[in-house]
Order: structure tokens, then C-alpha cells, then sequence
């Protein structure tokens, strides 16, 4: 087995992750610092990450999380404040986030131990769907709208966006779904159109909705939930 796909299987990190703390001297096999791409052998080899050896594959979690503004989707603290997503759930056990909402946006992110379940979801080509209400200065026009939905719009390099689903709710608010994730996608797509983000909330990944999900609470998926999930990956 790779040993950023044994990291990711244990809980540690995503597989991308996993190959930056390597380079970082963060993993070692037997003593030794590791090699990215290294092969390992999880019943033979010692495996440990910043001096603890990794044991025990762990079940299966994933944590849908009602993310308030401010609060950053980062495993670690950022300076002084410690309003990074892992410290905000204060769980006593290693999960990563799935993907990202900016600083100041809100709404549902889940989180997860399993680092597979990261790199799959997080492929361009997979199709998942993610669902936002957002409220723009001014008002996008119809044509606007339609360029929109048809996709092709260049924003990052030769990179261009993807088919989705946009509807006017109300004057200046509307319902996007997206099928990739690109960087800062829906406030690039406004700019674009010299629109400004008033806010921006994400109601649905996949097939887990914010239902019953309050400001600043989580809970975990129960396991029809994670299967429907997993189903769809």
C-alpha cells in the first residue's frame, strides 16, 4: 500500500495532505523519515505521524457541521485565534474537513476521519452536487443568468466553469447548484459580472441538508446517511 493512501485510511489526513507532511519529515516508517510514494506494509512496518505510531484503522465518521461565519476550514489554529473548524467542534478524535467554505461564508461542510472519502469527493470529474442561497449587490439579468447556467466562463487560467443550476428567488438572491469546486467559484462568478457577494450560505452536499441543524451545531451522520453518501461517490 502507497503510504499517503495507508494515512489517509487511518484517519490521519487526505492523501494530498499526507504527501506535504512527508515532505515535511512529520511521517516515519521504522525509525526513518519517509519517502513520498513510498510502499508500506501496515502488519509489518512501524508507521507513526509526528512521533505516535498509527494503530488501529477507525471506524468510519463523518460530521455534518453548520458553519457560522469567521470560523476558518483549517485543521490547525490561525495565529492567535483559535476559530479553525477542528478547534470550533472540539471532538475528541481526528476529522478533516470535506473541502471548504470561506471565512465568511456559511452553512453545511462535513467533516470526516475518512481521507479517502476526501479525495473522491473533491475530484473535478465526480459530479456531486452542492447547493447555496446567495444574495449579490444589483441583480444579475437574464442573459447573465443563462451564461451562467450554460457554463464556460473562464476564471482561472484555461480552466472553465462547468454547466449548473441558478434560479431567481427574490430581486438580487438565488439558488446555485454547483457540480465542481473550484476556489472561490460562486464569488469569482459574480465578480465576473461586477456583482458583489452580500452573503453566501451552503444548504445541501449531496444528499446531507442543513434540516434541523442550528448555527454553530454538528452531528453525526447516521449510517444510511454516510451509505447514501458513499453510494453517490
Amino acid at each position: 500500500m502507497r503510504l499517503n493512501k495507508f494515512l489517509s485510511a487511518y484517519g490521519v489526513c487526505s492523501r494530498r495532505m499526507a504527501d506535504r507532511y512527508i515532505e515535511e519529515g512529520r511521517v516515519t516508517v521504522n525509525g526513518r523519515a519517509a519517502d513520498i510514494g513510498e510502499q508500506v506494509e501496515p502488519a509489518k512496518d512501524e508507521i507513526c505521524f509526528d512521533g505516535k505510531k498509527i494503530e488501529n484503522r477507525p471506524e468510519r465518521v463523518v460530521v455534518a457541521y453548520h458553519k457560522p461565519a469567521g470560523i476558518v476550514c483549517s485543521t490547525v489554529a490561525q495565529g492567535k485565534e483559535k476559530n479553525d473548524i477542528v478547534s470550533a467542534l472540539g471532538l475528541d478524535m481526528r476529522v478533516f474537513p470535506v473541502g471548504r467554505l470561506d471565512k465568511d461564508s456559511t452553512g453545511l461542510i462535513l467533516l470526516t476521519n475518512d481521507g479517502d472519502m476526501t479525495d473522491v469527493v473533491l475530484r473535478s470529474e465526480g459530479g456531486h452536487e452542492k447547493e447555496y442561497v446567495i444574495r449579490v449587490t444589483g441583480d444579475f439579468s437574464d442573459e447573465e443568468l443563462v451564461m451562467i447556467s450554460k457554463g464556460g466562463i473562464k476564471l482561472d487560467g484555461e480552466r472553465r466553469t462547468k454547466p449548473c443550476s441558478i434560479h431567481r428567488t427574490a430581486p438580487g438572491e438565488y439558488d446555485i447548484v454547483l457540480t465542481e469546486g473550484m476556489n472561490r467559484q460562486i464569488r469569482r462568478l459574480c465578480e465576473y459580472f461586477g456583482k458583489e457577494i452580500v452573503y453566501l450560505h451552503r444548504i445541501r452536499f449531496m444528499n446531507i441538508t442543513l434540516d434541523g441543524l442550528k448555527e454553530g451545531e454538528y452531528r453525526f451522520l447516521s449510517r444510511e446517511e454516510t451509505d447514501g453518501l458513499f453510494r453517490g461517490i
